[in-house]
């Protein structure tokens, strides 16, 4: 795109194709410049043909829509607002539009999937998993997050959105949903759970903390046919103590939490939420591919 400069070079996209995986195209973004630091060095990206071709990199925008959707992550890694992007990247509404985009057409939630099928395999796992742990943080919210989908959690003293993760037995993000923080863990899980069996049908046994007793553990395993073992904190425990199985979802949380538009919730929709620690973990997954 040489309408564009030299300096766009920073944000072009290549296509490699991946012999040791022909069902996918490896899709790199090469950093240059002072962007090295946040966006990192060949930075790989694992998609099917079909989606690569509906995110414009078969044809037409090509290198515009990729370009300008992948610097999504910069404002999610660097937590700015859309307007405050570097003068040499695509205008902000231009990067905000492919973003939009991006997230009705359902390409980042493949773009996830993809990524984290893909690092399943290279640790020698199957690409589809069994097992994994659920788990819920809560986090702070601005004030521009409308009163309606923000709430209070008096037990972590939180007002303002909570986050409910199913992870696999690697950390990676199987399905997420995102509601006011003083929706009890319970109460979210069916929802949660009902989201997992549409997107991971294969997983049969889940790890969860104290929060999800009750009826949940009956209705989970007759109607989805999942075990949930509940971890429980060891009698007598002071202080922090990592416990089998919970600290995977733990952990995953805390990947999230490292990106500063994570760090808070400044989205006005859940959805837009929802968004940010998609992109959140397409840049934490992809980072285990390199």
């Amino acid at each position: 795109m040489p309408e564009f400069g030299d300096r766009w070079r920073a944000g072009w996209i290549v296509l490699l194709a991946d012999h040791h995986a022909p069902a996918f195209f490896r899709v790199t973004a090469l950093s240059v410049g002072h962007h090295r630091r946040s966006m990192g060095v060949d930075r790989a990206f694992v998609a099917r043909p079909s989606l690569a071709s509906r995110a414009g990199v078969v044809a037409g925008r090509s290198a515009v829509a990729v370009r300008s959707s992948t610097r999504s992550a910069y404002v999610v890694d660097n937590g700015i607002k859309w307007r405050a992007l570097p003068a040499d990247f695509p205008s902000w509404s231009t990067v905000y539009n492919h973003f939009s985009e991006w997230e009705q057409a359902g390409i980042t939630h493949d773009l996830l999937d993809g990524l984290r099928d893909r690092v399943r395999l290279v640790e020698g796992r199957t690409a589809a998993p069994i097992a994994g742990s659920i788990d819920s943080a809560s986090v702070r919210a601005a004030e521009t997050v409308t009163g309606d989908t923000r709430g209070f959690d008096a037990g972590k003293r939180v007002d303002g959105r909570k986050r409910h993760l199913a992870v696999d037995t690697l950390g990676l993000v199987l399905c997420f949903l995102v509601t006011p923080a003083s929706v009890q863990d319970r109460t979210a899980a069916r929802n949660l759970l009902a989201r997992l069996r549409y997107l991971c049908p294969t997983v049969r046994h889940l790890w969860a903390v104290g929060g999800y007793t009750g009826s949940l553990l009956d209705w989970a395993r007759t109607l989805f046919g999942i075990t949930i073992t509940i971890v429980t904190k060891i009698a007598g425990q002071t202080g922090f103590v990592v416990l089998p199985r919970r600290w995977v979802v733990e952990r995953t949380l805390s990947w999230i939490a490292q990106h500063r538009r994570c760090v808070r919730d400044y989205e006005r929709l859940p959805e837009h939420h929802e968004a940010m620690v998609r992109w959140a973990m397409i840049h934490t997954t992809s980072k285990r591919l390199t």
